[in-house]
């Protein structure tokens, strides 16, 4: 039989730990190891055993889920899962939770609290697989979620149709097409912070819920000389801009005359995932072809490595971020076994593939 994952609880609500609990000891592959109502009593029980995987609360009496996150990160780096309140003060603690080193969100509402926990036991349970499995090495370095869905695994046939093989012309309107899921909030801040004010457009999936892309954007965009921001329907992709898929949307590339904009709209989800890495990486392939660069970095699951391998075929240039540097190695793995990736590379050598192809 396989090691049990060891997991912990903070959370200062009664009825989460409860429900939490409930739903966790029930799953055969989780123990969990203990509860605690605020950091200073899971400091307790770390000095007696430490756990595979932590379920944190952000906002808690006495201290602080954020600066207990950045003291474990600073003593012994662990895979946490955030479960914060889908609010506006929620996203932006959440979000520096992601910037200290969490790596999956599971978003609980203020209302129904017991009734919703119970119906998102499966994302919740896939979110801890998920964090089991991630590379401790990288965690913390810099600023991460993917909730897995239980959902029938749609393509990207959902949303549009497979490039022709004949995407149109090659013109000097370049652009750049990443997409990433756990861990990526890290690698992301890595990659665009190392970009000059002039650069290609860029056109981003990372997998994340609804209402914390605007702020996640709007926190790289403080840290970037290029602007990032949220991306909204019929945007225009233009040299020094970075576009963020909104979380519960997916994101298309589409093109008129020499100019490419975006498209921001509903649908179901493919790969488990709105937005999903494959329908941005085909649209990408079916309208721009040899004058994109399409990049897959770290990420839990196989979202986007056939929408690379589309955009090798259609003429891109493809590149997988490598083992070493990524917190898990799924995505890109699934693009290199299916021979999409031109090359193999380093997450610090990313943002020169971005410059000069």
């Amino acid at each position: 039989m396989s090691k049990k994952i060891n997991v912990l609880l903070v959370d200062d609500s009664a009825v989460v730990r409860q429900v939490l609990l409930a739903i966790l000891s029930d799953t055969p592959d989780i123990h969990v190891m203990g509860a605690a109502s605020d950091p200073i009593f899971a400091m307790d029980k770390l000095a007696k055993e430490w756990p595979d995987v932590i379920v944190l609360d952000v906002e808690m009496p006495r201290m602080d889920g954020i600066t207990f996150l950045k003291k474990i990160m600073s003593e012994r780096p662990t895979p946490v899962v955030i479960c914060s309140s889908l609010t506006p003060r929620g996203a932006e603690t959440t979000l520096q939770a992601m910037a200290a080193g969490a790596v999956e969100i599971i978003t609980k509402p203020t209302s129904g609290l017991k009734n919703f926990l119970l119906e998102s036991a499966p994302e919740l349970i896939s979110a801890i697989r998920a964090a089991a499995q991630v590379n401790v090495r990288n965690l913390g370095r810099r600023p991460a979620p993917a909730p897995l869905t239980p959902a029938t695994k749609l393509t990207a046939d959902a949303m549009l149709p497979a490039a022709n093989g004949h995407a149109m012309a090659q013109t000097t309107e370049r652009i750049v097409a990443l997409g990433t899921s756990t861990g990526g909030t890290q690698a992301l801040e890595a990659v665009l912070t190392a970009l000059p004010r002039v650069c290609p457009g860029i056109v981003i999936v990372q997998h994340m819920p609804e209402k914390f892309t605007a702020s996640f954007a709007a926190r790289l965009d403080s840290l970037c000389q290029i602007e990032v921001r949220e991306a909204r329907n019929n945007d225009r992709i233009h040299p020094g801009l970075a576009l963020i898929a909104p979380g519960g949307k997916h994101m298309m590339v589409t093109r008129s005359g020499a100019f490419y904009h975006v498209q921001v709209v509903d649908g179901p989800l493919v790969n488990r995932h709105r937005p999903s890495v494959d329908v941005l990486f085909r649209s990408v392939a079916k309208f721009a072809g040899r004058n994109a660069t399409g990049i897959i970095m770290t990420g839990m699951g196989d979202d986007g490595a056939r929408g690379l391998k589309e955009m090798l075929d259609a003429g891109s240039s493809t590149v997988a971020q490598d083992e070493a540097s990524c917190v898990v190695f799924g995505m890109p793995k699934e693009a290199i076994k299916l021979n999409a990736a031109q090359r193999v590379m380093g997450l610090h050598e990313i943002a020169q593939v971005i410059l000069h192809r």
